[in-house]
């Protein structure tokens, strides 16, 4: 480790790294705007300047900026020399020439980087008197508002949105002291990933459109730490509440997961926490169909009454948390609980699971894929069905230019340098899949083929790789780059609900493993919890289909909207004449409309628990805030109906902590579930964590229309945190973090004060526990080809998922279900070409005894005799994958146009530039 000298200091650092890094790593406050930890450095704000010396006899030395100049052994540097002082301050007082002085009305005030940065260095006074250059804001959508006269020019939006996350439609426009950061036309932005802008930009010139529209000080939130629950990453957020709303969602840094970013459905898909559809009382179904509200105590005794010498089963759900579905479980018997899954999610979630359990290869973190330098992804459009894990796929074909760089003794942090050098050459990534993807522009190979051709096209590359003789090149040309890779990566997953294409993926990593040290597989699975009801149901689940057929006398349903696993029939015959159905849930749906009772159940927002990823890691959410009126988490519900009925063991348990206890002793694969986070005994200093930062404000003025003198605040008894800003927020383990903050640093740049080093783990260790670790016995099995037998003029539907739209809650968000959209036939441009229909024309899709009106997206990749169907949009919840369907031009079809629900010109903006922008 080189040793340099700051100020006199001598420190130890780390080699490879640049004077940023190693002041931060120190302790040392050295501003900056322009470096992030997760893209590097171009040196292009000035701003982390330093005073760098020849020798210890040199007093006066040379300007040089800290993120561009390496380590080197006996360097000496001056962060407080005069020269270097006046430099920052002068960088600072020149950004301000233009920047409007709005401090108290922009949506940043008080989480900005730059106020941080600006009273770091010392400026404060105003000498420029001229004119301030302005601009016009765009429309960027409904996610994201524009500012642009807050911009300080840093370049940090352009190098994430374009560099970083692979869009195409945001940049540096004009030069000089005009450049202008937009799109090159006003409209929505269209990478996934575009919210992270709100954390990236150092100022507020993006800012988070849906939280303006409810807007409160970002010192006013009440945070705590939880898990998003858009998909089954399980990346790790930190929502904010205010006056029982939640207001936003940021990112929370797990270096192991997420890091610094999250996808667009994870950071705005909450709005459904606030939705009027939400249940706030228990209801019972009256003689006319309508319900009657009931308060907990009258809910609870009929329950009881129901049950009581019934035949009771439950039907649980991945997207409840392991703790929910364990209480269920016990409290029908295992002989009577269905995890809630579809019949073929059922046997693709039980494979999976018992991969995970088997495989000989490595399972691994979205860190260590960011390290693989060849990808296969195999039929799974990973944006769509794991966002994070596609952008973490985008980083690691960059591996190529980084080996080249080592070679020419560039550090990896010189972005610039290290992109100019590698121009157009990526680690190779080849995508095998049935439609687009929006990974196929960085793939080097993308090969269209149907479901079941996909299966054998994996057996294919297998023979290929055992040294076999096989006629298909592709096959060979792909076995040939895997073997040559050093770390490579095979990515499958259940979306396209087929076997066969899970098993091919599991033996091409398998028989790579055989030939090298190791070799990762990742499976993307549907839910945030999938893994752990996978795990929970093991062998003794029944099948959805056989609890319909069993004819419950009672029917417990736990946060699963069942129009979206059972066809209309099963349907009908689950909640026919003398089955009473209650239901627990959170938002109006099909399942409670037809239930004889409804439980309102707290949101992830208002409750605790732990879910599942699908590399098998469980972590622990916790409340934000309190349930609004009845509400009461499912596992507090699923507790008093157990007491209530007497149940023997399940009735001896009263706290959160006794179920997680419970559940580890009585199945060993949740071992481990008690320290995926500490539990309610946890205490720093003898103190509890607090939710709301020590500059909260207003916990008087909040109820001062109902009592003037402050209320006392909630107590939790269930988790190590507290309603409240007394506590301390340092030196807990990372899963108890709820926000970050230090002495002279507001923003979520404060983030580095919580690693142990710079773009490393945090000091409190990695949230979470992994549970599955394999046996390496290998889980191949023997493949069983099937091919389906098509009919003439009829195609093979394909599953689409879409990012927004196709998860079951996020899609009651405002803003989501207008990204979302109406659902859609995905069309060829051949088949598109013979049925006579352009992009946006409506088609018949007919599928057995159903038909479906349709509008038409075209793609440019389709697999012969397919076409693609919107996944999880209600008009098409009754298509199968696999079946086939006709199509027929819809000559009635009327197009449609697509309702805008918030723009710049409709939020009560609180937001007004001093600069006299001109609005759009």
């Amino acid at each position: 480790m080189p040793t340099i000298f700051i100020d006199g200091q001598e420190l130890q650092v780390n080699d490879g790294e640049n004077i940023l890094e190693a002041c931060l790593n120190a302790g040392m406050d050295l501003p900056y705007f322009c470096w992030h930890p997760a893209m590097g450095s171009i040196g292009s704000c000035r701003q982390c300047a330093l005073v760098q010396y020849q020798n210890e006899d040199d007093t006066r030395g040379r300007i040089i900026m800290g993120c561009m100049t390496p380590v080197t052994e006996g360097a000496r540097f001056s962060l407080n020399a005069e020269n270097a002082t006046e430099f920052r301050e002068a960088v600072v007082e020149s950004l301000m020439l233009n920047h409007p002085h709005d401090c108290p009305v922009c949506a940043e005030g008080g989480e900005c980087h730059l106020q941080d940065m600006t009273v770091m260095v010392g400026h404060r006074d105003r000498r420029y008197t001229g004119k301030k250059n302005t601009y016009r804001n765009q429309y960027l959508g409904p996610l994201i508002h524009h500012e642009m006269n807050r911009c300080i020019t840093c370049y940090r939006c352009e190098r994430y949105y374009k560099d970083y996350a692979g869009g195409t439609d945001l940049g540096a426009q004009a030069s000089h002291d005009h450049l202008y950061f937009g799109r090159h036309e006003e409209g929505l932005l269209e990478s996934e990933f575009s919210g992270n802008l709100v954390e990236v930009c150092p100022t507020g010139v993006f800012t988070d459109k849906p939280f303006l529209k409810q807007y409160s000080r970002k010192w006013d939130l009440q945070s705590a730490p939880s898990i998003c629950t858009g998909c089954a990453v399980g990346c790790n957020i930190a929502p904010g509440e205010r006056y029982g709303n939640l207001k936003r969602v940021h990112n929370r840094y797990n270096h192991d997961v997420n890091g610094y970013f999250l996808c667009d459905r994870g950071r705005f898909g909450s709005g459904y926490v606030n939705s009027e559809a939400r249940l706030d009382y228990a209801g019972i179904k009256k003689s006319d169909g309508s319900f009657m509200a009931v308060h907990q105590q009258q809910a609870l005794d009929t329950a009881a009454n129901w049950m009581q010498g019934k035949k009771v089963a439950a039907i649980g759900s991945p997207r409840a948390s392991v703790e929910s579905n364990y209480l269920l479980r016990e409290l029908v018997g295992a002989e009577n609980f269905a995890a809630g899954f579809s019949d073929t999610e059922a046997k693709l979630m039980a494979s999976v699971s018992q991969i995970l359990q088997t495989t000989k290869a490595v399972n691994p973190s979205i860190k260590q894929i960011e390290a693989a330098d060849a990808i296969l992804v195999f039929g799974e459009d990973v944006t769509n069905t794991a966002p994070r894990v596609a952008l973490a796929l985008r980083q690691s074909v960059r591996n190529k230019s980084f080996e080249l760089a080592e070679q020419m003794g560039l550090p990896q942090w010189q972005d610039a340098a290290v992109r100019n050098l590698a121009q157009d050459q990526l680690s190779p990534m080849l995508i095998v899949s049935a439609m687009d993807t929006r990974l196929d522009d960085v793939a080097s190979q993308c090969i269209s083929l149907a479901p079941d051709q996909i299966a054998e096209f994996g057996v294919a590359i297998v023979e290929a790789m055992a040294g076999e003789p096989t006629s298909n090149t592709q096959a060979n040309e792909i076995a040939q780059i895997l073997q040559c890779a050093k770390n490579p990566l095979v990515i499958s997953g259940t979306s396209m609900q087929h076997w066969g294409i899970i098993n091919s993926a599991v033996a091409i990593a398998e028989s790579l493993c055989g030939k090298k040290s190791s070799c990762m597989l990742s499976l993307c699975v549907p839910e945030s919890n999938s893994i752990g009801s996978a795990l929970l149901a093991g062998d003794m689940s029944q099948p959805l289909s056989h609890l319909v057929e069993s004819a419950p006398e009672v029917l417990l349903v736990m946060e699963n909207d069942l129009h979206r696993r059972l066809s209309a029939q099963q349907m009908q015959q689950l909640m026919g004449e003398g089955t009473q159905v209650i239901s627990l849930d959170m938002l109006e749906n099909p399942t409670l409309g037809a239930s004889d009772m409804v439980l309102p159940a707290a949101s992830y927002a208002e409750s605790q628990g732990s879910l599942v990823n699908m590399e098998g890691r469980v972590q622990r959410y916790f409340p934000v805030f309190q349930p609004a009126n009845e509400r009461m988490p499912s596992w507090q519900w699923l507790l008093k109906i157990a007491a209530a009925t007497g149940h023997k063991s399940l009735s001896k348990l009263e706290h959160f902590d006794d179920v997680v206890a419970a559940c580890e002793k009585n199945h060993a694969q949740f071992d481990g579930l008690a320290i995926a986070a500490p539990d309610n005994s946890f205490r720093d200093r003898g103190l509890k964590i607090p939710r709301q930062t020590h500059r909260y404000s207003g916990r008087t003025a909040m109820n001062a229309g109902v009592n003037v003198h402050e209320p006392q605040q909630p107590h939790d008894t269930e988790s190590p945190l507290a309603y409240s800003m007394e506590g301390l927020n340092r030196d807990q383990p990372a899963s108890l973090t709820p926000y970050v903050w230090s002495p002279g640093w507001n923003s979520n740049q404060s983030l580095q004060k919580f690693q142990s080093e710079v773009d490393g783990p945090l000091k409190g260790g990695t949230a979470g526990q992994r549970l599955i670790i394999s046996t390496a016995k290998g889980a191949t099995k023997k493949s069983e080809n099937s091919t389906t037998d098509m009919q003439p003029h009829q195609w093979q539907l394909v599953p689409v998922y879409r990012v927004h739209g196709s998860e079951e809650l996020s899609v009651n968000t405002d803003e989501i279900a207008e990204l979302a959209g109406h659902s859609f036939v995905a069309l060829g441009e051949v088949v598109a070409e013979k049925l006579g229909v352009v992009e946006g024309d409506g088609a018949i899709v007919a599928s057995g005894d159903i038909e479906v009106s349709l509008e038409v997206k075209i793609l440019q990749r389709v697999a012969k005799n397919c076409i693609g169907f919107a996944a999880g949009y209600t008009e098409t919840m009754a298509f199968q994958a696999g079946s086939l369907a006709s199509l027929t031009k819809d000559k009635k079809w009327q197009r449609r146009e697509p309702q805008l629900i918030a723009s710049d010109k409709t939020i009560p903006d609180p937001m007004i530039s001093t600069g006299g922008s001109a609005r759009v």
